[in-house]
């Protein structure tokens, strides 16, 4: 800290800090922000706001009190092991953030669900022809992961009619989704789950969770949904799932490699839509004002909001 107020360091690659300059200094009028690589003296920085980081960066910086994760994944800094074990880790929690997914993944369960694929396939052939969607009712949706973001998608597939499910490490009860909870009620969950939407954590039991085994649990010509991370999903798996019709689609909003690399063969596979990692992005506007009521309560003793639970990782 400065003679005369908290630092935060602004250090997220590949992140344009214009707005953000302008979010956290309105949000943050006691508080000197700096951006990376102007960071000043590495003793005066109190906290970072952080994103794909490269290993070790963050010590460099001896006085840190918190990091805060521009997103709500943190298993990049998880897996640094020069990252203080006792240097609280806090993931962004933001309605915002919620709501910009929702509306993806609607978005896109909604263009599996009216057969928005093969209406563009056949526009593409000259060919008219109706083809008929079952009733929400009778389509069901599986939604893996059910944190905050979760919360929030199947609640609104249950708002528009869906037949929904939904699975979680542990077990959770929500009003009109059927749950499942732990490895053993996994098969269960996936069968009959026509559109299948990932928004689970990545850590280390789920970690390649999207693979040949989970696949073969669902439906004949389901649909896929990532929009977690891309170490949820083993990239060889999804393409003989494709092949062999035991999945008909896939849409993926994030990569096991980010940029998603140029001869990729996701990127000319007409069954797969990639989406570069911007499915929900962090707004500044609603995102400092969180931040700062974080730093907030730390600069006066009181317990930190979202802090990550290293052991679960999330």
């Amino acid at each position: 800290m400065t003679a005369d107020r908290a630092v935060l360091l602004f250090a997220c690659f590949g992140v344009p800090p214009e707005a953000w300059a302008t979010a956290l200094t309105a949000s943050l009028p006691g508080v000197a922000v700096r951006f990376w690589p102007d960071a000043g003296s590495p003793q005066d920085i109190d906290y970072v706001l952080a994103w794909n980081l490269p290993e070790g960066f963050l010590g460099q910086f001896p006085n840190l009190r918190a990091i805060f994760s521009l997103g709500a994944g943190v298993e990049r800094l998880l897996a640094d092991p020069t990252v203080p074990r006792g240097l609280p880790l806090i993931r962004m929690v933001d309605p915002r953030l919620a709501a910009a997914m929702n509306e993806f993944v609607l978005m896109r369960v909604l263009h599996y669900h009216r057969r928005m694929p093969e209406f563009e396939a056949q526009q593409r052939s000259g060919l008219w022809r109706q083809l008929a969607a079952p009733l929400a009712a009778n389509r069901v949706v599986g939604v893996m992961g059910l944190g905050q973001i979760g919360l929030v998608c199947a609640n609104s597939l249950v708002s528009l009619g869906f037949s929904v499910r939904g699975w979680s490490r542990t077990a959770k009860d929500v009003r009109g989704v059927q749950t499942f909870a732990g490895i053993r009620q996994l098969p269960a969950f996936l069968a009959g789950a026509e559109i299948l939407v990932c928004l689970l954590p990545l850590t280390t039991d789920t970690r390649g969770i999207l693979n040949s085994a989970t696949f073969a649990h669902l439906p004949h010509g389901a649909a896929l949904i990532n929009v977690a991370r891309g170490g949820h999903l083993v990239e060889a798996d999804l393409i003989a799932a494709l092949d062999d019709g035991r999945l008909s689609a896939a849409t993926l909003d994030v990569f096991q490699t980010e940029p998603l690399p140029a001869d990729h063969a996701f990127w000319r596979d007409p069954r797969i839509t990639v989406i570069p990692h911007a499915a929900a992005l962090t707004e500044p506007t609603t995102a400092a004002p969180i931040i700062a009521a974080n730093i907030a309560r730390d600069r006066t003793g009181e317990p930190l909001s979202h802090v990550i639970d290293r052991k679960s990782g999330y």
